[in-house]
């Protein structure tokens, strides 16, 4: 399965078969969170991306060294690199707090919405402030190859010279022209004038008096750009060039492009082969605007409180509603989506708790059924090997679901597969539902690990209601029927007895 596997690069615009540098070995470097605010439901879907990716790698048995930072200093107002200020010292100095303090704070929050989205933590979570020493040394490092320039106690990259020397990099991963390149410019910025070229960008900002996080350093107390920080902490721990680098879109321009430009500057190379953009997360078919009106918190979500959606939904249903929409595709959030994906959520969990409580005859032969089901469980793979191809790998377990369902109802006779066939299928649910697609079966769960005991309570409510209708009681067993109907909790009865389940 390893060699199938083939992602869209970048890069190269192309899907390419996935070879990593190291025999059975990846590293993967995500760009993380600046933690100066609550994060954003449009980073949620990036990072839920990148962790079934991340997932999906070690599903198919490589060893993942997944590297994902914390933006602490250097990220300004506006994405700028010179003549704004630091959102986290903004922050700051707004709320009269530490730097730190505001950091810790936020970063503790999108730790736990990670955790509410089930996403596994990565093997390394540098943070900018703890790498001044690399970074400067990566300046250094530029400025001796002849890529960088001091004014002022700033230090410069120098694109038109790196650019002439490394024609057709500048530009590459962007897809911009050099001419673009060369006439972008920021005239209204201070320090401008410090350039020798407009497109050229900081890598060390000389602190003004009044900025709170500065270091020392052979140019100046300050601190360093924020496109640096990506470039020394992912060589640090994966290495001059390794496999894969990934973000959303919106930083191919200029972040990921000038983190290219650092590393061949730094060390004549190129920092990944392999570059993975997750695309945008819409609302009513916009683009998410707090100005506008036009926006919604994870918190919103789950609870409701929101006029763009009717009700709260769970963060397993909001995870699903991700995976349904490839990663490289815009994904539209609107109350009705929500509301179908809740469906196909509450319909995917009760049919694998269906298929892990069947067990086969002990009789069977390799008939049509039998073919059919290894080849569509064949399929949730390849479509899997096709650049993460979630939504497509999910049609598929679905047609499975059909087939399930039908079994259990008695329409497929579970005599016309072996019993390998059906221990592959129900590994194949477990494996891609829970391990790599990251959902948890919250149609039960309650809070505060409650399920045991509503299951316990639904077992004595059947029971009582089984008892009535031996006894012709019909007014009692329709009055636990119609008041559980009332509930949201649906009462399905088949030969092998009567079942439950959450949802319509």
């Amino acid at each position: 399965m390893k060699s199938e596997l083939k992602i869209h690069n970048s890069l190269t615009r192309e899907k390419e078969v996935f070879k990593p540098i190291h025999e059975d070995h990846v590293g993967m470097y995500v760009c993380g969170p600046t933690v100066y605010s609550d994060v954003h439901l449009g980073n949620c879907r990036t990072f839920v991306g990148f962790d079934v990716i991340f997932r999906y790698l070690k599903y198919l048995g490589y060893q993942v060294r997944y590297v994902r930072n914390i933006t602490d200093v250097g990220h300004l107002e506006g994405d700028v690199d010179i003549g704004a200020e630091d959102k986290i010292s903004k922050k700051a100095r707004l709320e009269q707090l530490e730097p730190m303090e505001i950091v810790q704070q936020y970063m503790n929050g999108f730790h736990e919405m990670m955790r509410i989205f089930n996403t596994q933590t990565p093997s390394i979570e540098p943070r900018a402030t703890g790498h001044i020493i690399e970074q400067i040394e990566m300046v250094k490092g530029i400025i001796d190859n002849g890529y960088g320039y001091e004014v002022n106690g700033s230090v410069y990259f120098d694109t038109k010279q790196f650019m002439e020397d490394h024609p057709g990099v500048y530009g590459r991963l962007s897809g911009r022209k050099v001419d673009e390149l060369l006439s972008e410019t920021r005239d209204d910025l201070k320090n401008q004038g410090e350039k020798r070229h407009p497109s050229d960008f900081a890598i060390w900002i000389k602190a003004e008096p009044s900025h709170i996080m500065r270091w020392k350093s052979p140019w100046s107390e300050g601190f360093p750009g924020w496109h640096l920080e990506c470039s020394t902490m992912s060589t640090k721990y994966l290495g001059k060039t390794f496999d894969i680098h990934g973000g959303g879109n919106d930083l191919k321009f200029p972040h990921h492009e000038n983190e290219v430009a650092q590393n061949y500057g730094a060390c004549s190379c190129g920092p990944a082969n392999y570059w993975i953009h997750g695309n945008m997360l819409l609302l009513e078919g916009k683009k998410m605007s707090k100005s506008e009106g036009n926006s919604i918190t994870p918190e919103q979500l789950f609870s409701g409180d929101s006029p763009h959606i009717s009700k709260g939904y769970s963060s397993m249903v909001v995870r699903f509603f991700m995976l349904q929409s490839h990663y490289r595709s815009t994904l539209d959030l609107t109350d009705d989506a929500l509301h179908a994906a809740e469906k196909g959520y509450r319909r995917l969990m009760e049919a694998n708790k269906l298929l892990q409580e069947m067990k086969h005859p002990g009789k069977g032969q390799a008939g049509d059924l039998d073919k059919e089901l290894n080849e569509l469980i064949g399929q949730v793979h390849t479509e899997m090997n096709d650049d993460f191809n979630t939504p497509k790998a999910l049609a598929r377990l679905f047609e499975l679901v059909t087939k399930v369902n039908s079994i259990k109802d008695g329409h497929l006779n579970m005599a016309s597969l072996t019993p390998d066939t059906l221990q592959r299928l129900q590994r194949t649910f477990q494996d891609f539902i829970f391990d790599v697609f990251g959902l948890k079966d919250d149609t039960t769960a309650g809070e505060n690990g409650a399920g045991e005991v509503i299951d316990g309570l639904m077992e004595l409510i059947i029971d009582i209601r089984q008892e009535a209708r031996a006894n012709k009681d019909w007014a009692t067993s329709d009055k636990v029927r119609d008041t559980l109907k009332e509930l949201n909790i649906q009462l399905k009865d088949s030969k092998e007895g009567t079942s439950w389940t959450i949802g319509e």
